[in-house]
């Protein structure tokens, strides 16, 4: 009775993991110490893998060992890695279990790019060798009954889980053998295959049979709901594996309420209630019946109904002699209760008890992209920062420069060139001068065309892709069934979006930085030049020695001073500011172990306030300071102009002056923003590259997932019927004659002058009688030898002669046969013929041999000369035309 179902595994197609990880790993995590770790453990992944799925597994506790091992890593390894069509694009391919295919066509399968899907599979993989190992264990004894029940419960956890996330998991609609319906029944069936475990365990300790009779009605009830299950539901009973699996089902439900009965009917004899122990034991009776008269070939029940048998004549034969107790109906009887001590295993990664996480180390994707955006802010945070201390610079100099500040209080003597102006010349001179910025200037063009041929190759290659897919999804409509490009590629068209907007505006920012460049050259230049050739450039004016103990002169100096501190703090200050750092992986790990969820805009902007903060404050009182002092140089500097001799020349000089210390703080500004732009493009370039591979990925991914599907609807319009069904007619369904049938007569013999009526055929008269000097008369061939199955072609007697024709299989006529061996011609030879019809006769010339001279040969054969008797081709006619010559 032990007869145990087990599901098959599915199969899967190779997936080679080692290549798009390792990309990922190496574009995501720079540090070459960090990124070898990474790469050896996607290789120990791969190796999980074929050693999980690429070969066929024993049916044993090491190999499903294995197998919740790869589950657990999946598991792990989800969240660490941004699996999706539209980045981390890896297909699977899966086949189902239960569909064995046809010889053309192969059996389904079902390929997505989803880690879901193979985490799936996996599952049913192992719930599958779960039950298989149940099913071999040895279950007389109590650790092949612990085991059994063990796995048993195992399974229907897994099936139960797979029903309860496959839906969620894909995003199309799955093979039947992970459908919900489908491991929803799986998951029952194995549920009341552990209950019959621990039926089986009460059973052999002996227990009590109160307890013994509510474990098996559970376990019929059990098998009662999966039998249920599976026969309602429209697409299982289709699949052989299920087919094969109902009468299993209904046996066991029927042996479990038998048993049931049973073990009810000794506690009823136990309480002497002999009625309703015989009544439990007639039902128990009627039951095992039902299995062996209709699924005897799948469960045995020999023993039990042996056992139920005698318990049945002597529970009679008591009562019969001694109680007299009445035996009850069956449905007065009282309900026996239930017990179930089976609960399914809830799927709670790890699974596996040897399961160490290859990734470790390596942080969630929710952690790195929290963990991407506080960099952005925290960049954000800082460029404004220090951005804002730059403009207030950029002021400052711009100020003073505007005042001729310093350069007017050294230029006191009003023919030597100022100090100042001597060490900004120095300066241009040591950064290069023009050369290094026109070189600078040149080399931006050449890196906006590198970046947009990468970023407008990226689209081409989307747009290819996407056409051919709108393509192929008008030629096959609805049986194109993978996500339409078009929707796959919207963030990748948004992001390319994105990066020809970045360049636009670098257009616009390189056409500004050229524009000021073009305004200052000639001044820059001037400063390029020799001391001598600057000197004589700068217009002479009088001297004005008068200022130079001047208390105002004084003042404005000790306030430049001043202005030049606040300047230098504020250099310090942005390199603090930039050198600000804080790891905020363990914040974001902390609020996702405790949440399951990470708010990183508060958590962001909480850090930050606390980290720039003070930055903040100081980066004002900054501005403040030089807002001030800027006040007071510029009330000074209206003092010191009054004091100042004013003349064209001296005014000339001054605004020479103004022009050159404005030409250094433009050449130190725009060298800074082409290296700055230089950088840019740089940068932007291996980004784009990133992106160009991202779409170089997902467009082979997207290739290998079309020509599966491709190759999937050639072999299912293979699969079907290249016409509409038709009816066949009658007469072509008939057998063909076998050689046992006599051969038909040739349909050569008709009267076309004569209309079409159909005879009535006489009684068929007796084989005639030969005297052997009938016989042995010469002509007469002896009964013994053997007749040709063809007459002669002969002219038409004067009424039908003889039995009719038989009916010959394919055309109907009459209703009897001919006796095998009996030849209707035989009584008339050519000297028993009628006198009339002898002299018109030809001697019968055999089919191997020539025709007689003047006889026409057999059909197919030219006839030599025509003779006058011999008769035309008929032409075809209806199949009720008799077969013999009408009048």
């Amino acid at each position: 009775m032990a007869t145990f179902i087990s599901v098959p595994l599915k199969k899967s197609s190779e997936v080679d993991l080692v290549k798009p990880l390792s990309k990922f790993v190496t574009a995501t995590y720079p540090a070459a110490e960090e990124q070898a770790d990474y790469i050896r453990s996607v290789e120990e992944l791969n190796k999980l893998r074929k050693s999980a799925l690429g070969r066929p597994l024993d049916k044993h506790e090491s190999s499903l060992e294995i197998l919740l091992r790869y589950y657990d890593q999946l598991c792990a390894v989800e969240p660490k890695f941004p699996f999706s069509e539209n980045q981390l694009c890896l297909t699977f391919t899966w086949k189902d279990a239960f569909d064995k295919g046809s010889l053309f066509g192969g059996s389904v399968k079902l390929a997505l790019a989803s880690l879901g899907y193979e985490k799936t599979c996996v599952l049913f993989n192992g719930a599958a060798l779960a039950s298989q190992i149940a099913s071999e264990q040895n279950l007389d004894s109590d650790e092949g009954l612990k085991a059994a029940a063990k796995y048993y419960q195992l399974a229907s956890g897994a099936f139960g889980h797979i029903k309860d996330t496959v839906l969620s998991a894909l995003n199309r609609e799955p093979t039947m053998d992970i459908s919900p319906e489908t491991v929803g029944t799986l998951s029952l069936i194995m549920l009341a295959q552990a209950q019959e475990v621990f039926f089986l365990k009460a059973t052999s300790d002996k227990m009590k049979d109160a307890i013994i009779a509510k474990l098996a009605n559970q376990t019929a009830d059990f098998y009662g709901d999966a039998f249920k299950q599976c026969q309602y539901k429209e697409n299982l009973p289709k699949y052989f594996y299920f087919q094969e699996v109902l009468p299993v089902l209904s046996a066991k439900h029927c042996i479990m309420q038998a048993n049931a009965e049973l073990h009810q009917s000794l506690l009823a004899k136990q309480k002497k209630r002999f009625g309703e122990e015989i009544a439990r034991l007639q039902h128990a009776t009627e039951l095992v019946k039902t299995v062996a008269s209709r699924y005897d070939e799948y469960v045995s029940v020999k023993d039990l109904s042996d056992r139920i048998s005698r318990a049945l004549t002597a529970a009679k034969k008591d009562n019969d002699f001694i109680y007299h107790d009445r035996v009850p109906e069956v449905k007065d009887l009282e309900h026996i209760g239930k017990a179930a001590l089976v609960k399914a295993t809830t799927i709670t990664p790890p699974l596996s008890a040897k399961f160490t996480d290859l990734f470790e180390k390596m942080v969630p994707m929710a952690v790195q992209q929290s963990m991407s955006v506080y960099s952005q802010r925290k960049a954000e945070t800082v460029n404004r920062l220090v951005g804002t201390m730059r403009e207030a610079t950029n002021l400052c100099n711009g100020v003073l420069a505007s005042l001729n500040l310093p350069a007017a209080l050294e230029d006191l003597s009003g023919d030597s060139i100022p100090q100042s102006i001597v060490e900004k010349a120095r300066a241009i001179v040591q950064q290069g001068g023009l050369q290094s910025i026109e070189q600078l200037i040149r080399d931006l063009p050449e890196l906006l065309t590198r970046n947009r041929e990468i970023l407008e190759e990226s689209l081409k290659m989307l747009g290819d892709e996407e056409s051919t897919d709108s393509e192929l999804r008008s030629k096959f409509s609805q049986r194109w069934n993978r996500t339409p490009s078009g929707d796959l590629y919207k963030p990748l068209r948004a992001e390319g979006g994105n990066f020809r907007s970045v360049l636009d505006k670098a257009v616009q920012a390189d056409q500004v930085v050229r524009e000021r460049y073009n305004t200052h050259c000639e001044m820059i230049a001037l400063l390029c030049k020799p001391e001598a050739e600057l000197t004589a450039a700068i217009p002479s004016a009088n001297p004005v020695k008068t200022l130079q103990g001047s208390e105002v002169v004084s003042v404005l100096r000790s306030q430049l001073a001043q202005l030049e501190e606040v300047k230098k703090e504020r250099e310090g200050l942005e390199v603090e500011i930039k050198g600000v750092a804080f790891d905020m992986s363990s914040s974001f790990l902390t609020a996702l172990a405790q949440d399951g969820a990470i708010n990183e805009e508060a958590l962001s902007m909480s850090q930050l306030d606390q980290s720039y903060g003070s930055y903040s404050q100081r980066v004002q009182a900054s501005l403040r300071s030089q807002e001030e002092l800027l006040g007071k140089v510029q009330a000074s500097h209206q003092e010191f102009s009054k004091l100042k001799q004013s003349n064209s020349e001296a005014n000339d000089r001054e605004e020479m002056l103004k022009k050159l210390a404005s030409a250094h703080d433009s050449y130190v500004e725009i060298t800074s923003n082409l290296r700055e732009g230089t950088k840019f493009y740089n940068d932007l370039t291996e980004i784009l590259l990133k992106f160009q591979n991202k779409c170089s990925d997902i467009i082979f991914a997207r290739k290998t997932e079309r020509d599966e599907l491709l190759k999937d609807l050639q072999q299912s319009i293979a699969r079907e019927p290249s016409a509409p069904s038709f009816n066949v007619p009658a007469y072509q369904t008939n057998p063909a004659p076998t050689a046992a049938d006599p051969t038909p007569a040739p349909r050569t013999v008709f009267q076309p002058q004569q209309p079409q009526v159909k005879a009535q055929p006489p009684q068929r008269p007796p084989p005639p009688a030969f005297t052997p000097q009938a016989a042995s008369a010469p002509g007469n061939p002896p009964d013994n030898q053997p007749q040709p199955g063809n007459p002669p072609p002969m002219a038409p007697p004067s009424q039908a002669q003889g039995p009719p024709y038989p009916t010959y299989q394919g055309y109907p006529g009459y209703a009897y046969q001919m006796p095998m061996g009996y030849n209707p011609y035989a009584a008339y030879g050519q000297y028993n013929m009628p006198p009339a019809m002898q002299p018109n006769m030809q001697p019968y010339v055999p089919y191997q041999q020539a025709p007689a001279p003047g006889q026409g040969g057999f059909p197919g054969t030219p006839p030599t000369q025509q003779h006058p008797y011999t008769y035309q081709q008929q032409p075809q006619h209806p199949p009720h035309q008799p077969y013999y010559p009408q009048q």
